[in-house]
């Protein structure tokens, strides 16, 4: 018999930040809206306020619009995959709603690199690589499958380079779309 569940003994790390590279993430979701990063200092006003070189990323950035949308910086999910995995990552515990994520305390960062079809290109990736970088992620999740694009593995070299742990799924739909999990340093 277990005398002590997992969660009994550990419930996650207030400090670190997971970086969300999908979809985007439901910001307001219900178990996830008090673990969202949020960049106080920006207001959604279509200017870079606290002049990160970002516009408007109060609750992450979206690299994979048109720039001339309505909300072009916005990286609210419009497919439900990237919400699915900050919830596998973070969803509240104890609530009586949903699920429990892995990590009871961390924040999530969404980074908007696929569209609402979840297609991206390596140019999207890399932008939010790097944002996720210059906002501190501590570790970027990857749950996509792409092509080995021979770009995108400088941009994992800088966050490996800058400390940032990266995992990935390691395919997606039985094809051979294994990357980015088979670029080293990605877990």
């Amino acid at each position: 018999m277990i005398s002590e569940l997992p969660w009994d003994l550990y419930q996650g790390n207030s400090d670190i930040i997971v970086a969300v590279l999908d979809t985007g993430v439901n910001y307001n979701h219900p178990d996830l809206g008090d673990k969202m990063w949020i960049n106080s200092a920006e207001m959604e006003n279509g200017d870079d306020d606290d002049l990160n070189g970002y516009i408007d990323d109060i609750y992450g950035y979206c690299t994979s619009v048109p720039k001339d949308s309505m909300r072009p910086f916005d990286p609210m999910d419009d497919n439900g995959h990237g919400t699915m995995v900050a919830g596998i990552i973070a969803a509240s515990s104890n609530n009586a709603a949903g699920i429990a994520g892995l990590d009871w305390n961390c924040k999530i960062l969404p980074v908007k690199v696929l569209d609402a079809s979840g297609k991206g290109c390596t140019s999207s990736v890399m932008e939010g690589i790097y944002f996720a970088i210059e906002q501190g992620a501590d570790i970027i999740n990857m749950s996509y499958g792409a092509y080995d694009s021979g770009w995108e593995i400088d941009a994992i070299w800088d966050a490996y380079q800058a400390g940032v742990t990266m995992v990935a799924a390691a395919g997606n739909d039985d094809t051979d779309l294994a990357y980015p999990a088979q670029y080293i340093p990605v877990i």
